[in-house]
């Protein structure tokens, strides 16, 4: 019985172990994450200062919403930091904390989505961009009425419907302080290291 119950408790380890390292390989071979996100779901983000949840919306942004869905489906904002937090304005996450997981994403991008009349207005949800056709895995959730980046192709693909005060209670004592450079090469242990106080997601998952 006990060499039973050995050879189970490792079999069981081993599974664990197997399916932790497909989910580190996929999220290092971009490639392999299109699945196609449902017409609306909901991501969960339990973070440091509480939990949040964005509800996505297909329709507003079919590329975006998938990106997400893909992202978050296998693990990818987890133990990210929020890196960029300006008051009255949004909160920007989504370099991943490992660089080795960060490098395959940063050229990754996805075509932009074009405006459905949805508007970057308190709570809704888009991906950072470097210009036209570059979203990667940044996104940010708007502060306030920010009306004017509509046009500059920043389209929403969801909404804060759960913890918007959660969101606001993200520390902004580092502001823009650190470097994107720096985290997709050093990931967490710069950030850590440099700045201590950053809030981060614990763990992002679908909702079901």
């Amino acid at each position: 019985m006990r060499k039973s119950m050995f050879a189970i408790v490792s079999m069981l380890a081993a599974a664990a172990a197997f399916a932790e390292q497909g989910g580190t390989a996929s999220l290092k071979n971009p490639a392999s994450l299109t699945e196609q996100a449902p017409a609306t779901y909901k991501a969960a983000f339990d973070t440091s200062v509480g939990k949040f949840v964005i509800t996505v919306h297909r329709a507003w942004a079919p590329n975006g919403a998938d990106r997400f869905y893909n992202l978050v489906k296998n693990g990818f904002y987890d133990e990210t930091r929020f890196f960029r937090v300006v008051p009255d304005f949004m909160v920007q996450f989504g370099i991943s904390g490992d660089p080795a997981i960060a490098s395959p994403w940063q050229n990754a991008s996805v075509k932009d989505d074009p405006s459905t009349g949805h508007s970057n207005t308190k709570g809704f949800v888009s991906f950072a961009t470097r210009g036209p056709n570059t979203r990667t895995t940044q996104i940010f959730i708007n502060y306030a009425n920010n009306a004017g980046l509509d046009k500059q192709g920043f389209t929403p693909f969801g909404e804060v419907t759960t913890g918007m005060d959660v969101v606001e209670k993200i520390t902004s004592q580092y502001a823009q302080k650190p470097d994107q450079g720096q985290i997709q090469s050093q990931g967490n242990t710069y950030l850590k290291a440099q700045f201590p106080k950053l809030d981060y997601v614990k763990k992002a998952t679908i909702e079901k």
